[in-house]
């Protein structure tokens, strides 16, 4: 399982003064309100809904979902309902409680047959598993898209699938506008889009976070989520 060593002090050079990296344990534990009511209409089946978020706690009158809980989902992604379970809960985690957000990211479900969503997944997490990060995303970007299913939440799907079955050096890492917003302001000497974005340049994004993670002795995660939270402050 992931090292939970607590870094928060760390900066790396791509980061701005004063931007601290948040520990390991703070990453596994970034809590997101869902609003199981919104979203159980909008499956395919009650069987698409993970029985792990039905026993999450509930902060503020909602209940909340960590990444840790749903690493533990993706542990389950070897078969047909895991994978289904994966995806609900990467979409949950990805969306918060507001009735647009939810309906936007549901139209994964609306626009295509089940049976067409789990060959695709099957087929991106396989690749995932025997060639790496980048063919995988490739896949997703590709071959194998879900409709409605864009970078920003196929990369979630993939970060936590591919912590424990993954080939190669590099683990994937959720990219976001607003992850792709802190490196626009960084010294890469390159464009970054807010959306769209092409295979070499996942690739070059996994190399950034996986060289920074490298220097500051931390887990490249800790660093996507670093930037994450600056990209929230440029937006």
């Amino acid at each position: 399982m992931r090292d939970t060593q607590t870094v928060s002090a760390a900066k790396v050079a791509m980061m701005p003064d004063g931007t601290a990296v948040p520990g390991g344990d703070e990453v596994l534990g970034q809590k997101i309100p869902f609003d199981r009511a919104r979203w159980l209409p909008l499956l395919p089946g009650p069987d698409w809904w993970p029985a792990e978020l039905d026993d999450c706690p509930t902060v503020a009158g909602r209940p909340r979902v960590d990444r840790s809980t749903v690493f533990g989902i993706a542990r389950r992604s070897d078969t047909a309902e895991g994978r289904r379970h994966l995806l609900t809960a990467a979409l949950v985690w990805g969306s918060g409680t507001r009735a647009q957000s939810v309906s936007r990211r549901a139209r994964v479900f609306a626009e295509s047959l089940p049976r067409d969503i789990d060959a695709r997944l099957e087929a991106a997490l396989g690749i995932l598993q025997e060639e790496g990060a980048v063919a995988a995303y490739y896949a997703f970007n590709n071959d194998h898209r879900i409709r409605f299913l864009g970078p920003a939440f196929f990369t979630k799907v993939l970060y936590f699938a591919g912590h424990e079955r993954c080939a190669g050096v590099w683990r994937p890492l959720i990219l976001d506008r607003f992850v792709a917003l802190a490196l626009r302001e960084a010294d890469t000497g390159e464009k970054w889009r807010g959306g769209g974005w092409t295979t070499p340049r996942y690739s070059r994004y996994l190399a950034l976070a996986h060289d920074h993670a490298q220097r500051a002795g931390v887990l490249p995660d800790q660093i996507e989520a670093a930037w994450f939270v600056q990209g929230r402050r440029l937006a």
